[in-house]
């Protein structure tokens, strides 16, 4: 029998498997929209269950570890509330309530500063507001039938986001109770004879992973402070709620750079009507640049990953179009987990005698690295 047919009779043997198994990829895709508090609950979970571990080895027992680590989160999370929401909420509301003069001052001074010259009369006031109010009554009955269907949805969107919030502590709590079981659950599932490469894999990717995860949301933290910071201190209104955005795309090379720098360039602009003040926040970005790439990249992620930025950005983009926001959650911790398994398929390609050579097998006294067959 040649390889080909043992592959045929594996596949005729197993097929009921595989076809299992594509059946919970296909439901899994299906129920994307419900998973976004489980998956979160498990990446709270897992970042939290090292902590938990080092409780029980004080000899506390497992439910009682799982809720201090539980209780700190919370509290964290709380402080940051009461710190930052009216803060925030403060800022936000200021951006809409200024909003039209802002566009007022981009139609009638900024283009024009650009060479851009607006229809005459353009502008965004009450007056003109009123115009257009009536100047299209006879469809507004239509407009306030979309408008409550706008609202409606939006009504059960909020329940809906509500719902998920109030389900992100009970998944992530007693996940992360029964981690450990669930690991011991899971590593009983795997063939005996793939136990050890699987295990092997396993301790590379979680210690990757792990790094990684909580390196990158050090980062992020530090970028948002940083930037929140320095913009304050250059006397920008709204320099809080950029700088938190900012922090919190970094996560995407230059994306957070990018989104903040741009933002905070048009509100000073705005806010000052005065080119001097653009030079700080190019200041402010420019050393924020530079403290990550130099100083918190280095030392809180480091290289375990090894991706490169345009790679990253690629996974973020292609997680989003398949999975929507659950893909651009979970793309980087799943990029980690590639990555690491590109690394062990480039050592057994490299081994491989179809790259040595077909006459030719691997050297001697150095059998290849391989893992069992599937």
């Amino acid at each position: 029998m040649n390889e080909r047919d043992g592959v045929d009779l594996s596949f005729r043997r197993h097929w009921p498997w595989y076809a299992g198994a594509l059946a919970a990829l296909l439901l899994l895709w299906c129920l994307t929209p419900i998973l976004a508090p489980f998956v979160i609950g498990a990446g709270i979970a897992y970042l939290g269950d090292p902590l938990a571990d080092r409780l029980e080895r004080l000899r506390l027992s497992r439910t009682l570890s799982v809720a201090i680590v539980f209780a700190a989160i919370v509290v964290v999370v709380l402080i940051l509330l009461v710190l930052l929401a009216p803060m925030l909420y403060e800022q936000s509301v200021a951006l809409i309530h200024n909003l039209p003069a802002w566009v007022n001052w981009i139609l009638e001074s900024g283009l024009p500063k650009l060479g851009i010259h607006p229809p005459e009369g353009t502008s965004l006031d009450a007056a003109s507001l009123q115009q257009i109010v009536s100047d299209h009554w006879s469809q507004a009955s239509g407009v306030v039938k979309g408008l409550w269907l706008r609202v409606s949805e939006s009504g059960k969107a909020f329940v809906t986001v509500a719902a998920n919030l109030l389900m992100i502590p009970i998944v992530s709590f007693y996940l992360m109770r029964d981690w450990d079981r669930l690991v011991a659950w899971i590593g009983t599932l795997i063939p005996p004879r793939m136990l050890p490469y699987v295990s092997g894999f396993a301790r590379e990717a979680d210690d990757v992973l792990g790094s990684f995860i909580r390196g990158q949301l050090l980062v992020m933290a530090a970028l948002a402070a940083a930037y929140s910071i320095g913009l304050t201190l250059t006397g920008l209104k709204l320099g809080l709620i950029i700088g938190v955005i900012a922090g919190l795309l970094s996560f995407v090379p230059y994306l957070g750079f990018a989104v903040g720098f741009g933002a905070a360039l048009i509100a000073m602009l705005v806010q000052t009507h005065e080119w001097l003040p653009l030079v700080w926040i190019c200041l402010v970005f420019g050393i924020g640049q530079v403290l990550e790439s130099a100083v918190l990249t280095p030392i809180l992620v480091g290289d375990k990953i090894g991706m490169h930025p345009v790679a990253v950005i690629f996974a973020v983009m292609a997680g989003g179009q398949l999975f929507g926001f659950i893909g651009v959650l979970v793309a980087l911790p799943v990029s980690a987990v590639i990555a690491v398994a590109l690394r062990h398929a480039k050592e057994h390609w490299l081994r491989s005698p179809l790259y040595l050579g077909a006459a030719s097998g691997p050297p001697a006294n150095d059998p290849p690295d391989t893992p069992p067959d599937v």
